[in-house]
This record gives structure tokens, C-alpha cells and sequence, in this order.
């Protein structure tokens, strides 16, 4: 019985270590890896934005076309950028530790991102990005703190001036009628191609993307679960009247 306790100990201890990692108030993001027009979209961001430097290593382009049901001639021609053939895996030609030097430290394959760290932190990290002169690239983090990645996306966002707030409702007083917290940033330092309401659905769709990424087979998954309790229903009935008849002479 020891022994039992023990194991179940062990499994458990990474779950617990994860659950126990101390995490600040976050933006709630739902995924949905059955909306094909949003994973399109985010492997799009994903491919023009984030690939220079972030990999996805444990995966291939085929596998995405696929499953976002792109064109396999379409994928190659407009999100494949490095010369790479359509069945490889995601990778890029940054050296490790050229990007050490330049970065503080490598930047991070991506494919397990959300598996990680979650993907309301995904969607909140992306949109948290804050003018800070104090760091090597001239931005901070409300989520990550001190992070050592430019703001590739100032672009399509802007700059926020100040630390936004990040995992805050909106709230409205009763007295004046003023709404709090009704974006997370209040004053831009730059000016961005997208409205906030524009940008973070656009992080919508590349968080979900992330989450798409690190688990593939979720809708799968999900539904050979439903066939699979259906399965052990019916087999419970006839197992529960087997046993009965086995049982019936005894009493």
C-alpha cells in the first residue's frame, strides 16, 4: 500500500509543482482548435512574426496544412519563408549561441509553449508588452517581467507608455459613471496599425494557434473519449448482469 501511495506521490509531484508556481492575475483566453479561419489566421502571425526566432521544432508544415485545411501549394507559397520543404519540421537558422549573446539567452522552441504555460498566459504575455528605457530593447513585460524579447509586434499594436494592467475587469463608477480599466493601456507611446480591439483578437488567433500546436490531436482526442464512455457505459450494464447471474446461486 506504501508503495502505491508513493507512486501516485510521484505522478502527481509534477501537477502539484505546476499548480504550487506562483502567477499573477492574467487575461482569461478560451481556446478553440475547431475554428479552423481563427488557426489559420494565427499560423499566419506565427509564420510573418515569431518564426525568425522561434521555432517549432516538434512539428512539421504538412501536419498544420492539414489540419487548418490549407492548400498544400498555398502553405509553401505564402508561410514558408526559409526555403524549407512542405514535409519538414519547423525549424530556423539562428545559431543558439549567437542568439545567446544577443537575446541574454536562446529563444525558446514553441511548440509546447501553451502546454507549459497555459494559454490565457500566451494571450496575456502578447499583449503586455510596455515602454520601459531601462532595458537592452527599450520594452518590458507586465507578465514576464525583465524579459529579454523586443516587441515584434509594435507594429501591429503600438507601444504602451506605462505598464498596462493585465487580468483587471473593467469596472464602472457608480457615482460618475467612468469606466476603469476599459483597455489594459491608457496612453501609447506609439501609435499601432490595429485598434486594441483589433490587436487582441488578432492574439486571440495566434494564441490559439500556440494551443493548437501543442496539442494537435485535442478534437481527436476528445471525441474517442465520448465513443470510449459510451463504450464502458454498455459494457457496465452487461458486466453488472453477468456478475449478477454469476453470483445469484451463492446468495
Amino acid at each position: 500500500m506504501k508503495k502505491l501511495i508513493v507512486s501516485l506521490f510521484m505522478v502527481m509531484m509534477p501537477t502539484l509543482a505546476l499548480a504550487a508556481a506562483p502567477s499573477g492575475p492574467l487575461d482569461s483566453m478560451r481556446s478553440d482548435h475547431a475554428n479552423k479561419p481563427s488557426l489559420q489566421r494565427g499560423a499566419a502571425l506565427f509564420m510573418n512574426y515569431c518564426l525568425g526566432c522561434h521555432s517549432l521544432e516538434y512539428a512539421r508544415y504538412q501536419r498544420i496544412a492539414d489540419d487548418l485545411e490549407i492548400p498544400a501549394d498555398l502553405f509553401e507559397e505564402n508561410l514558408i519563408f526559409t526555403g524549407a520543404r512542405i514535409g519538414e519540421l519547423i525549424e530556423i537558422g539562428m545559431d543558439k549561441r549567437q542568439a545567446a549573446s544577443w537575446f541574454g539567452a536562446p529563444p525558446p522552441d514553441l511548440t509546447l509553449v501553451s502546454r507549459l504555460r497555459g494559454d490565457s498566459w500566451v494571450y496575456s504575455y502578447l499583449r503586455a508588452f510596455y515602454k520601459d528605457d531601462s532595458r537592452p530593447f527599450g520594452v518590458n513585460n507586465a507578465v514576464f517581467e525583465n524579459v529579454g524579447m523586443p516587441h515584434v509586434l509594435v507594429e501591429l499594436q503600438g507601444l504602451c507608455a506605462s505598464k498596462p494592467t493585465v487580468g483587471v475587469k473593467p469596472s464602472v463608477e457608480p457615482l460618475s459613471g467612468v469606466v476603469r480599466n476599459a483597455e489594459p493601456c491608457s496612453e501609447w507611446a506609439i501609435e499601432g496599425s490595429m485598434t486594441p480591439a483589433e490587436f487582441d483578437r488578432a492574439m486571440y488567433d495566434l494564441s490559439n494557434f500556440l494551443s493548437y500546436m501543442g496539442d494537435p490531436v485535442k478534437l481527436q482526442r476528445e471525441r474517442l473519449g465520448i465513443f470510449v464512455l459510451i463504450f464502458i457505459a454498455i459494457f457496465f450494464v452487461f458486466a453488472y448482469l453477468l456478475n449478477r447471474e454469476y453470483w445469484k446461486d451463492v446468495h
